[in-house]
């Protein structure tokens, strides 16, 4: 993202206050991150990093198309210094690195997840740091029990967990309960990233074409194109290019010039009336009604009368005139002389 915390000033806040705590108690403190694909759960991760500043900083994630046993501190070990200092087997620990030629069968699962506990801990060795746990939701079960030992634990520790909704996960039963247990730990973060607002995209758009004052009905339509999705929007300039480039993209107007009439059609649309009492309003037939908003429709860049209302409210087009409502009880008629 150009400008990626529009919008996750406060998540990156709480993240703030969370290291804070781990570095005051020495304990560590779980962040949960989720949200749908592209909303920007790693930008937020790599925030935190930036702002904790910690000495030391391990980062994993699922390594294989098919998950494998331990994969988060497989990914850690293959990014890590190799240490003959570890106080854990050489054969355990070339197990748990996902060596080939290690024989499996040697260990139990409640013995390596303590192995694999004790080499988290010796890698930390006490020093204030950030674990970032990428996509629990894709992780094995042996991950996600490693994640669940770690939380609340004696360890000075910011453990930044990203995550899809459980439902998309491998085990989604295990990811839930990994989920709640991340949560229930004393001073945890739970962070759900939604949508970027109509005025967030503005923002962006506005630091993005600064010198060329980006217009709202500009933000609006990316707004609209991309569903709030951050990924998207990235995707969407960098396609585009500059604004002028990004207006004709989304085949949106440069600016929509109306009629004194369309004026107060669109008035009447953003009031939810529809044809037949627009006309009655108006004093104007149904058929010149419907080549109104027709016409609306086209310089807007609109695709329905909902569409339409809701222009005419975010870019406050009221009706010229005041509108009358029609008394209760009087006939409809198709059309009325202009």
């Amino acid at each position: 993202m150009p400008v990626p915390m529009v919008g996750r000033a406060d998540a990156l806040d709480e993240l703030r206050h969370a290291w804070e705590r781990v570095r005051g108690s020495g304990r560590c403190v779980p962040a949960v991150i989720t949200g749908l694909p592209g909303t920007g759960k790693s930008t937020l991760a790599a925030a935190a990093v930036q702002v904790a500043t910690p000495e030391l900083t391990l980062w994993g994630s699922a390594r294989l198309h098919s998950p494998a046993p331990y994969d988060w501190l497989a990914a850690v070990l293959a990014s890590t210094t190799p240490r003959a200092d570890l106080p854990v087997p050489p054969q355990a620990l070339a197990w748990l690195a996902q060596d080939p030629d290690v024989p499996r069968e040697r260990y139990t699962p409640d013995a390596l997840l303590r192995l694999a506990v004790t080499t988290v801990r010796a890698l930390v060795g006490g020093l204030p740091c950030v674990l970032v746990v990428e996509d629990l939701h894709a992780l094995d079960p042996a991950s996600l029990n490693l994640i669940a030992e770690l939380a609340g634990a004696e360890l000075p520790a910011l453990l930044v967990v990203t995550s899809r909704p459980p439902d998309v996960a491998v085990n989604p039963a295990l990811a839930v309960r990994t989920l709640e247990r991340l949560a229930g730990a004393p001073w945890s973060v739970r962070r759900h990233l939604g949508a970027l607002t109509a005025g967030d995209v503005g923002e962006i758009l506005d630091h993005v074409y600064a010198r060329s004052a980006p217009s709202a009905a500009l933000a609006d339509a990316a707004w609209r194109h991309t569903r709030g999705n951050p990924y998207r929007l990235t995707e969407l300039l960098a396609e585009a290019g500059d604004a002028d480039a990004l207006t004709d993209y989304l085949r949106l107007p440069a600016s929509a010039e109306l009629t004194a009439r369309e004026r107060e059609v669109l008035g009447c649309l953003a009031e939810g009336m529809p044809n037949k009492q627009i006309a009655r309003v108006l004093g104007i037939s149904v058929r010149t009604v419907t080549v109104h908003v027709s016409n609306l429709l086209r310089k807007t860049g609109a695709s329905s009368r909902t569409e339409v209302a809701l222009w005419a409210v975010r870019h406050a087009r009221p009706s010229a005139v005041p509108v009358q409502r029609p008394a209760a009880g009087e006939d409809d008629r198709d059309s009325l002389k202009a």
